[in-house]
């Protein structure tokens, strides 16, 4: 088959960017408008979620179905069990997805999709709470839905207003609108968060203290009665180039580090005891701090560890290869 031959493309590089200006604002505009509009009928649809005890489904057609996908991937990661369930699909044999204690979101731009006609009547057949989002309100869709999410109408920005582009980008907004409001109704923490993303980046970002240091016999520990000769052994068993130093209670008081070592320099150090030497009042960190944070302090500081303190006694130690060890660094 012949192809046709490609257009001479006549816009200049200001002409381009224009067009792509106006899109951005545009857009921008049509999402200001639906922001403005929204109102009990959102509060509804939240509740419904919120109280679902079972999955939330998303389903739609052509680029709606894109971006009900994105809306279920974006809810089952928020603490909000989701799925994707293709209307196609679903008239052959995938209504079997959808349980009596489910809620179903349904995306049509016309509200006439016919590929949903037996899916929003299998869920009026078995009361599934039914949230749609459409343009409009009074179409079949809408006018089924417990819960009908009317979008503006506003024109598509492609130059023939034809190619889903404003609608779309109001559709996956106000499902990302949707997903945050039920997952702070459900008091969802940034913990609650990490548990669904173990891992790549986020996951990592969100470790804490607690998870990656070391503890027990690990840590470099001597008392502010010890001798510097004890001190440097313990130092030199432990590797991490410093010793936490604890008072009588087991509270830490002090550090040791290879600096203070090199500022004490003299024929009767190793006959000091570790309260001479020792920089008081060190920096600490706790165990449920955030990894990333305590990373930070470190780059802050111009250090290589911290001693992990919980009610004043250390409990860990945190050196920078550990961080580097998990990605963070």
């Amino acid at each position: 088959m012949l192809k046709a031959a490609p257009k001479t493309n006549t816009m200049n590089d200001a002409s381009i960017l224009a067009s792509a200006q106006h899109v951005l604002i545009a857009e921008s505009a049509a999402l200001t408008e639906l922001a403005g509009q929204l109102g009990d009928v959102f509060v509804k649809a939240v509740r419904l979620l919120v109280a679902c005890r079972g999955r939330v489904v998303v389903s739609g057609m052509g680029k709606s179905g894109h971006i009900a996908r994105k809306i279920a991937a974006t809810m089952a990661s928020t603490g909000t069990p989701a799925l994707f369930v293709h209307p196609g699909e679903a008239s052959h044999g995938d209504l079997g997805m959808i349980m009596p204690e489910d809620v179903v979101i349904a995306l049509s731009n016309s509200g006439e999709t016919a590929e949903l006609t037996d899916l929003v009547a299998y869920t009026r057949r078995f009361k599934i709470p039914l949230i749609a989002i459409t343009r409009k309100a009074h179409s079949s869709l809408g006018g089924a839905a417990d819960a009908t999410l009317e979008l503006p109408n506003v024109p598509e920005v492609c130059p023939m207003g034809l190619a889903p582009t404003t609608s779309t980008t109001m559709q996956l907004a106000l499902g990302d609108a949707l997903a945050v409001a039920t997952l702070e109704c459900k008091g969802f923490t940034a913990e609650d968060f990490r548990n669904f993303h173990p891992g790549g980046k986020l996951g990592k970002i969100l470790l804490r203290v607690n998870e990656i240091m070391h503890i027990g016999d690990e840590i470099p520990l001597a008392k502010e009665t010890d001798i510097m000769s004890h001190v440097l052994v313990v130092m030199t068993e432990k590797r991490f180039g410093s010793a936490g130093i604890v008072d009588d209670k087991g509270s830490i008081v002090g550090i040791i580090t290879d600096g203070d070592l090199r500022r004490h320099m003299k024929n009767d150090l190793l006959q000091k005891p570790a309260s001479e030497v020792m920089t008081k009042n060190p920096q600490t960190i706790s165990p449920q701090m955030l990894a990333a944070e305590a990373l930070m302090i470190l780059n802050d500081k111009k250090r290589t560890q911290l001693f992990v303190v919980d009610g004043g006694k250390p409990v860990g130690i945190l050196h920078i290869h550990d961080l580097l060890r998990v990605g963070i660094a």
